[in-house]
């Protein structure tokens, strides 16, 4: 069994849904060592959250943010938690609902995802400094 681990900075995005996928695949090319294992990505933030969905459409991804500010809008008058600004308690439960990591197997070097799958970052505020992922992989 082969692992490796990278931590990687992704530059500032702008609010919304965005594939990653071929970031992820540059930054660690141990994956092309793999018949078999898996990769997993992990965001060490609590306002943004990875998911996977549909690669090709841009318009899925704005669909979802369109989405998730009606499902969670900002300024509702329940939220105590608003000293960060009213993008941020809503950031929260975004990233809650969608999760903070990701696996894929990975299969003769290859990610092996679907034919219309890619790694979205799904970025929960408006002014967002870069976002840390780590990067692991396992497998033989």
């Amino acid at each position: 069994m082969k692992v490796f681990q990278k931590e990687v900075q992704l530059n500032s995005y702008s609010r919304g849904f965005h594939l990653i996928t071929e970031k992820i695949r540059t930054q660690i090319p141990e994956i092309r060592e793999m018949e078999q294992g898996m990769l997993q990505v992990f965001i060490k933030h609590t306002s943004a959250s990875l998911c996977l969905n549909e690669n090709a459409d841009p318009t899925v991804r704005q669909d979802f943010e369109s989405h998730f500010n009606v499902l969670v809008p900002e300024d509702a008058p329940y939220y105590v938690h608003t000293y960060e600004g009213p993008d941020d308690m809503p950031a929260h439960i975004k990233s809650a609902l969608l999760g903070t990591q990701v696996q894929i197997p990975i299969s003769n070097g290859r990610l092996n995802l679907g034919t219309w799958q890619g790694i979205y970052l799904c970025e929960h505020r408006d002014r967002a400094s870069g976002r840390k992922l780590v990067l692991t992989v396992w497998g033989i």
